[in-house]
């Protein structure tokens, strides 16, 4: 039988903080798009971790989306904010995920 989680406990699992909720990231793209390709790379290579969970989009699948990206993919939303457009490093996806992450944004 096991006993309720005690909140004195430092080792108790209800006295653990949470681990923060992963950053929402929306990378916009389209189909035979070599930015797209590139910039996929580079998140994947930026080791994100379950820091943020990534959501990928085709932009060509909503009209809405055709007008307000015309060609200019990809495009990285972090936590709701567009923060990276066109060509960016995993260094610079690793920062701006920082900063967010330091802001406390969520969407």
């Amino acid at each position: 039988m096991n006993a309720p989680p005690d909140p004195m406990n430092p080792w108790s699992s209800s006295s653990r903080p949470k681990p923060p909720e992963p950053v929402p990231l929306v990378l916009y793209t389209r189909q035979g798009c070599h930015l797209c390709e590139e910039m996929k790379a580079e998140i994947a290579r930026a080791e994100l971790g379950e820091r943020c969970s990534l959501r990928e989009v085709d932009v060509d699948s909503d009209p809405r989306l055709v007008e307000r990206f015309g060609r200019s993919v990809p495009v990285l939303e972090i936590a709701g904010r567009v923060a990276l457009k066109v060509r960016w490093t995993s260094r610079e996806l690793a920062r701006e995920l920082d900063r967010a992450l330091s802001e406390g944004r969520r969407a």
